[in-house]
């Protein structure tokens, strides 16, 4: 919490002030009030509960003036939101590969149902994009937030031969710059360390045989401060329990996952790599995917707060005041 006028804190010195005239008050009534009795026969006679219905009230009452020169301070609650709107966009593989049915129904209609799924959770701050690669990678669906055209592109995609990883990456990395160039989007220069709002997440199940090296994309996505988040998807084994990894990269079979590659991309960028073997640890992976990335903060001033509080806090000594000491 910070306050916009700390200097009102100065107000609270007078306070002890405050309860130092009001015990001297105090007692000096009391003086005249006993001075011709015993002072100890009179308090041994008071209830138990006298001294609490004498002092609470005013112990209540400064304590909402305390609360009430915190408000004059104009107490702020400082609170991260998104900076902007982000583009998300998904780079999805559409290789042969992916027509395996070691995940069922296939691994691309588990990854199109996972992906739904990630669409259907997105905000409206939130655009998504869609690049499909094969031997090639093409953009089939520009950033948006209309999630009918979102699942349109991601139910008709369809496969060819080939997996052009880096393609994907520079293809999404040329949407997102064009993108924003178009919307008007401010891309603000950051500091070492820093990222855009802007993520890909890109989905394989293989190792790159087309197209550009996928560690040069990943560079290019560095220098454009983009993170990507990796996934590598499918199962060593293969349908029907054959092996996979031993099958020969020329004829655009898959050989399994780089997930060397996957992760050195992922630690490039500042992303993450993750895997999955089955429909449902993709759809973990999806719902795990941080789609706000750049925050800035805000603040809410709350002196209405303390404002509401101090004058309960006075009702609540004015009401017992009143039930313990009536006026006649």
């Amino acid at each position: 919490m910070k306050f916009l006028w700390p200097s009102a804190f100065i107000a609270l010195a007078l306070i002890p002030l405050l309860i130092l005239l009001f015990m001297y008050v105090q007692r000096h009534r009391r003086r005249f009030a006993v001075r011709f009795s015993s002072l100890s026969l009179v308090r041994a006679a008071l209830p138990a509960q006298s001294r609490v219905r004498r002092y609470l009230p005013m112990a209540l009452f400064f304590l909402a003036l305390t609360v009430l020169v915190v408000s004059l301070a104009r107490p702020v609650a400082v609170t991260r939101v998104p900076a902007g709107r982000a583009t998300v966009m998904l780079v999805l593989d559409v290789s042969s590969s992916m027509t395996q049915n070691d995940i069922s129904p296939s691994r691309l209609g588990a990854a199109k149902q996972a992906a739904l799924g990630f669409i259907d959770k997105q905000k409206d701050t939130n655009q998504v994009g869609i690049v499909a690669f094969a031997s090639i990678a093409q953009l089939v669906q520009t950033p948006s937030t209309d999630p009918e055209k979102l699942s349109k592109a991601i139910r008709t995609l369809t496969t060819g031969r080939g997996t052009a990883i880096g393609d994907g990456i520079v293809t999404a990395l040329d949407t997102i710059a064009s993108f924003n160039q178009s919307a008007g989007a401010k891309v603000t220069p950051t500091a070492e360390g820093e990222y855009q709002p802007d993520i890909i997440v890109l989905l394989t199940d293989g190792i790159a045989n087309a197209g550009v090296d996928p560690l040069e994309a990943a560079q290019q996505a560095k220098d454009s401060r983009v993170r990507v988040y990796t996934i590598g998807y499918g199962t060593e084994a293969g349908p029907a329990g054959r092996n996979m990894m031993g099958r020969n990269r020329n004829f655009g079979m898959d050989v399994g996952i780089d997930k060397e590659s996957l992760q050195t991309i992922a630690s490039m960028t500042g992303g993450e790599y993750y895997s999955a073997s089955s429909a449902s640890e993709l759809q973990k992976v999806f719902d795990s995917l941080p789609t706000v990335l750049v925050t800035r903060e805000e603040t809410l001033e709350i002196s209405v707060v303390f404002a509401a509080l101090a004058a309960l806090l006075v009702t609540g000594a004015v009401l017992l005041s009143q039930l313990w000491h009536p006026l006649p």
